[in-house]
């Protein structure tokens, strides 16, 4: 017998295992003007087309479903989300519109398009996730097969001028060298900036092979930065494990994605560009939300699907990975 999530109370849905789920990374695009060889082939992948993709329209219904069931944070994420025309003028839209129960938008960017639009997106209240491997140009090159490093410092000393709080996603590969993690978690130094290394997983579309790059993060930070406090101030569950180090102004983290560490408190469900709802990063895909609305489902039946979908989560992200194809998707196709 399946398990009914209770209602929304404001704290969103609460799954088969009790967890509260209240998060929606909405991937706008599979597109990206980067090739990070963690993510996706040299040679890119077979994107979707346009048609195949989820309208603007579209999209701005499943927040405003998503929303009806209590989701209260919203993420665009791709993809790289600035590559689609008009996603800019979308983030107004859901910036601006009144979508009751919709508390905050967050936007995942590798900033190669963000430094012009830093002030205006500062100014529509959307939280910012900039993914930098490292801050030196030869080994940006290496990483992500483009040269696009001096436009992604430019929005990164943007971001810094503001002086507002944003955070730093870095992925840690079998070759990033000490200085690397260290110039960056120095950003939050002097910064209200919280810098979060992340374990390598196997979304690069292709087979999965492990290196030994894909754990031991926090034991890597504890050794090059000694004195880490535990931070206890997070106000709700999250996917990092955070922490302080005494006289910085922001915080220094690691996300073990690889190692699942973080089931236990998940609170967010994706859906890819295509409109697939995922419940869990390692799963095939739990429900064609695209297909649901094209053929006439009305917004009952479409929540109805997303509660069914929540009541049958796996456990974690082993038991959703044993019923799983072998071949990984691109990271860019699931929406990160």
């Amino acid at each position: 017998m399946s398990h009914v999530p209770s209602r929304p109370s404001g704290r969103g849905l609460t799954d088969n295992h009790g967890r509260s789920v209240f998060y929606l990374r909405l991937a706008i695009t599979d597109r990206c003007n980067l090739r990070c060889r963690y993510c996706m082939p040299a040679e890119g992948i077979a994107a979707l087309s346009h048609g195949q993709l989820l309208s603007f329209a579209e999209l701005e219904r499943l927040v405003r479903i998503a929303a009806g069931l209590g989701f209260r944070k919203v993420r665009l994420t791709g993809g790289e989300p600035s590559v689609r025309r008009g996603w800019l003028g979308f983030l107004r839209r859901l910036a601006s519109a009144d979508i009751p129960g919709l508390a905050s938008l967050h936007l995942t960017t590798n900033g190669v398009a963000l430094a012009p639009v830093c002030d205006e997106l500062a100014a529509l209240g959307v939280h910012i996730n900039l993914s930098l491997d490292t801050l030196d140009r030869r080994r940006f090159w290496a990483i992500s097969r483009r040269d696009l490093f001096p436009a992604v410092q430019a929005s990164l000393k943007r971001l810094l001028s503001l002086g507002r709080p944003f955070k730093v996603n870095t992925v840690v590969l079998a070759d990033t060298p000490d200085k690397d993690i260290l110039a960056l978690a120095n950003l939050a130094r002097h910064h209200p900036v919280t810098v979060r290394f992340i374990e390598r997983m196997p979304f690069a579309g292709r087979a999965w092979r492990t290196s030994g790059d894909e754990k031991g993060v926090r034991e890597r930070l504890a050794r090059l930065l000694p004195g880490l406090e535990p931070d206890d101030q997070t106000a709700e569950p999250s996917t990092a494990t955070l922490f302080r180090l005494p006289g910085w102004r922001g915080k220094v983290g690691c996300i073990e994605g690889y190692a699942r560490r973080f089931c236990h408190s998940c609170n967010k469900v994706r859906i890819t560009p295509a409109g697939t709802l995922k419940t869990c990063l390692y799963d095939n895909g739990v429900a064609d939300l695209r297909e649901l609305m094209r053929r006439g489902a009305g917004d009952a039946e479409i929540a109805r699907a997303i509660e069914e979908a929540v009541g049958l989560r796996a456990a974690n992200g082993f038991e959703a990975e044993a019923k799983a194809t072998a071949v990984r998707p691109s990271m860019a196709s699931i929406g990160g």
